[in-house]
């Protein structure tokens, strides 16, 4: 059994490790709270509402949040633990290259009274990779239907989670006026469907950017200057986003009146 070692009345969450073929408990959590994350709060009331929802026993979606990088994907994940562990929400992440295992622990902790979250970070298949049938059986079932306390949250750079091609596209047909789109289409469209609550994410405009770094600097008086720093240091990095806001606070914090 998979979670024998793990006590989940004190720990919140796991890891699970491939080469001892178990969980491992995660002691030291990222402490990243809710109110810290700025810029994303249309996601962050709805996958709350979708987590609330799972906890109280009423149908809810597995949830994938795709889009650009740095833009609080994961670390909504992060925050959403620390907020409802306390009411009974438990998370255990596993690595893409593990998938194959992901049968097995969830059928270790389907008779267990709390609600798990599956986690699935900077998940996407490339051409040939089968690990997207194991999630696929535990998002959806197959002749056994998924466990009511279990949940996959997962989060990519891509919607459809998988490679597209031109190719691909080159390859679908009109037939009777219809577009009926080709197989390798249908296969890459029908993983990400099975996640029922997708949040996009996409780059900060220039005024949710700044609102991140004021939120950072809250003692800061000298705003041009900052703001200004600020925006040369996004320039530099290639985008604005929340972590690219956290990365200035960490570099230059202190350093302005």
């Amino acid at each position: 059994m998979t979670d024998t070692a793990i006590d989940w009345s004190t720990h919140t969450a796991a890891l699970w490790r491939r080469h001892r073929q178990g969980l491992r408990a995660i002691r030291r959590l990222d402490p990243v709270r809710w109110d810290q994350l700025h810029g994303i709060e249309r996601q962050q009331a709805e996958l709350a509402r979708n987590t609330e929802r799972f906890l109280a026993g009423e149908p809810s979606n597995n949830a994938l949040l795709w889009g650009s990088r740095g833009t609080g994907k994961s670390s909504l994940i992060k925050a959403l633990l620390n907020r409802y562990g306390r009411d009974g929400l438990r998370m255990i992440e596993v690595d893409k290259d593990d998938l194959v295992n992901l049968p097995e622990i969830v059928d270790d902790i389907s008779e267990q009274p709390w609600r798990f979250v599956i986690y699935c970070d900077d998940l996407s298949f490339e051409t040939g990779e089968s690990g997207y049938k194991a999630l696929k059986s535990v998002l959806e079932g197959s002749l056994e239907l998924p466990p009511e306390n279990v949940r996959v949250y997962a989060t990519s750079n891509r919607r459809h989670l998988m490679p597209e091609f031109m190719s691909d596209n080159l390859q679908s047909e009109v037939k009777g006026g219809e577009l009926h789109p080709a197989e390798a289409i249908e296969e890459q469209v029908s993983l990400a469907d099975r996640f029922g609550l997708q949040l996009s994410f996409y780059p900060f405009p220039k005024d949710v950017y700044l609102q991140a770094i004021d939120a950072l600097f809250p003692q800061v008086t000298d705003r041009d200057t900052l703001h200004l720093h600020a925006i040369r240091f996004a320039t530099s990095r290639g985008g604005r986003s929340g972590r690219t806001a956290q990365q200035f606070f960490r570099q230059f914090s202190g350093e302005f009146d």
